[in-house]
């Protein structure tokens, strides 16, 4: 007779309620609810765009070859044509060496950013012919393109290649690469430039879209000829094509401006997540579970680059956790998501402004010594065994107090050099701790070496109620009010701050997760101008990606944690609340088996 036991390898668990040591796809019996239950991972039901380091140069009309990780952009448009080449690395953009004939409308293929072969487009005088080859150094003219044309289309490898469609005459013509010389091959069915390409091979493409006027018109090439299939949903031209002849995205384009992703799965196109960017005569690469697109004109000449995510990703999640003994808001936090500090707050007379603490076990919240002085707005750093407290406003005046917490008492030590609330504050531990912005939107940045607080290098912009994550040279400070609400990010490398990517949604009074380096960290919460907001966003080291949002939307919060085991309490929902939230980077769905 057939067990569970002898067929998966193990016997089947006994738990009461949800069993937390359960992997994907085990089985257990919950002896409290009496059912069988399993779980599996939570991913993504539709893909997303994330957006990513902007290019050097703005842009429209480029060519572009590789994959996500690995990328060209290849001449366009500025007010000129240009020749400038960037190379992609999966995070930031770098000029590399330029095409030998400048040209935008052009197409490449290559599998990364070391091999590519570029060809087409249009140079000050006339449609290109020029194909050329790039071997990660530089770019060497090859065999002609047999007809000159501009917005074409493009499938294949720098050994095999398919040209297809483009504004020439006639626009259906099609020609195909075989490592060295383009042959001419038998027509597109609807002739038509400004479409898009997609297809690992010369031996299986898909054409879509173009004009003018603007078609839905979908094509398959199967190394031989071009069959019509389903069409777009949305007709368009100007825009780009990533995946291959079984598996597409089509993305953004004309007229007007056009933010619609698509996604082929080899019979119908199915319309998914859109671009943040509407733009036409964008880049786009890659395949259709990870894309890269970018430049464009939007309706200006743009830098801005976003990665597609496919479904099936794994999603983060917030869950409840324990509630803080005594509700509060405006109040700071310290350590881990297992091991965590909350301290100091605001909730309402008789006992307005806090001094208690209460420490975090993973589930629990237990009161613990106090602050030795009142206070809220205030900033923490450091670990729920090595915390620092600094700032603040004790009743009503900012101060410039800094107590040290060595696992069981705060005690005084030397005072910040410019008294101040709502400021931020990271640190790794009670010797090494950084204070910045507050008040009336200061810009002046502190650092702490264990004994006495030294004014170092200030913000770019000057604000209050920012947030902030990181240690005292690698840091991040995000969000703030100055006097209008920002999404100004900066960066902090041990001696001065530069202006990154900014959040996608502007708000102050935000928590920050993120105890490590300045390139990991969430931003949660906050007030975004017209109200309270759940809106959690992660940050790669490059740039703000929206993910889950809270449970229960909240400003003035504390935080604790880091990107992938986060924590966060308190805070003003617009009821002052002592609830906690958890955050995992991967979360699991539990099913009950039903008859």
């Amino acid at each position: 007779m057939t067990t569970y036991k002898g067929t998966v390898g193990t016997a089947v668990v006994n738990y009461a309620g949800n069993y937390p040591g359960a992997v994907d796809g085990e089985l257990w019996y919950d002896s409290t609810n009496k059912d069988f239950k399993y779980q599996y991972a939570n991913v993504t039901a539709a893909g997303a765009w994330a957006t990513g380091n902007n290019m050097n140069t703005a842009r429209q009309s480029p060519g572009a070859s590789g994959v996500q990780t690995s990328a060209l952009a290849v001449g366009g448009y500025t007010t000129t044509r240009v020749a400038i080449t960037e190379s992609y690395d999966g995070t930031s953009w770098t000029e590399v060496g330029d095409l030998n004939t400048a040209r935008n409308n052009l197409v490449a293929v290559g599998a990364d950013n070391t091999s590519s072969l570029a060809f087409g487009g249009a140079t000050a005088t006339a449609n290109a012919t020029e194909t050329e080859s790039w071997n990660g150094t530089n770019w060497t003219e090859v065999n002609d393109l047999n007809t000159g044309r501009n917005s074409l289309a493009d499938s294949g490898t720098v050994t095999a290649a398919l040209a297809f469609g483009g504004q020439t005459s006639p626009q259906g013509q099609t020609e195909l690469w075989n490592g060295t010389n383009w042959t001419e091959v038998n027509d597109l069915n609807t002739g038509r430039g400004s479409l898009a390409g997609a297809g690992a091979s010369n031996t299986a493409a898909l054409g879509f879209g173009g004009g003018p006027p603007d078609v839905a018109i979908t094509e398959q090439w199967n190394g031989t000829n071009w069959t019509e299939v389903n069409d777009l949903n949305t007709a368009r031209r100007a825009l780009g094509g990533a995946g291959n002849y079984t598996s597409a995205l089509a993305v953004g384009g004309a007229f007007p401006l056009k933010a619609n992703t698509e996604e082929w799965n080899g019979t119908n196109w199915t319309e998914t997540t859109d671009l943040s960017t509407a733009r036409s005569e964008l880049g786009t690469t890659g395949t259709s579970t990870s894309a890269l697109a970018f430049a464009g004109a939007a309706p200006s000449n743009s830098t801005a680059t976003e990665e597609w995510t496919g479904a099936g990703a794994p999603v983060g999640a917030w869950s409840t956790g324990g509630s803080l003994n005594t509700v509060r808001y405006v109040l700071a936090g310290s350590g881990t998501q297992t091991a965590a500090l909350a301290f100091g707050g605001y909730f309402a007379p008789p006992d307005a402004f806090y001094a208690l603490t209460e420490s975090y076990d993973g589930s629990t919240w237990t009161e613990v010594n106090d602050l030795n002085n009142n206070r809220y707005d205030l900033a923490g750093a450091g670990t729920s065994t090595s915390s620092l407290a600094f700032g603040g406003s004790s009743p009503g005046s900012p101060n410039a107090v800094t107590e040290s917490w060595n696992g069981t008492n705060w005690t005084e030590v030397g005072d910040l050099t410019t008294a101040r609330n709502a400021l931020g504050g990271v640190g790794a531990d009670n010797t090494s701790a950084l204070a910045f912005g507050g008040s009336t939107a200061l810009t002046v940045t502190e650092s702490w070496n264990g004994s006495a607080w030294t004014e170092v290098n200030d913000l770019n912009t000057g604000r209050r109620n920012v947030a902030g994550s990181g240690i005292v040279t690698a840091a991040l400070a995000f969000g703030g009010k100055s006097p209008a609400i920002r999404a100004q990010t900066e960066s902090w490398n041990g001696t001065n701050w530069t202006e990154v990517n900014d959040l996608n949604t502007a708000r102050s009074a935000l928590a920050g997760t993120g105890r490590g380096p300045n390139t990991a960290t969430l931003a949660v919460g906050g007030e975004a101008g017209p109200g309270i907001v759940g809106v959690t966003e992660d940050w790669n080291g490059a740039s703000w990606v929206e993910v889950a949002d809270l449970s229960t939307a909240r400003t003035a919060l504390g935080g604790a944690g880091d990107s992938t085991a986060g924590i966060v309490f308190g805070g003003s929902a617009p009821s002052i609340t002592g609830a906690t939230e958890e955050w995992s980077s991967s979360s699991n769905v539990v099913k009950t088996l039903t008859d």
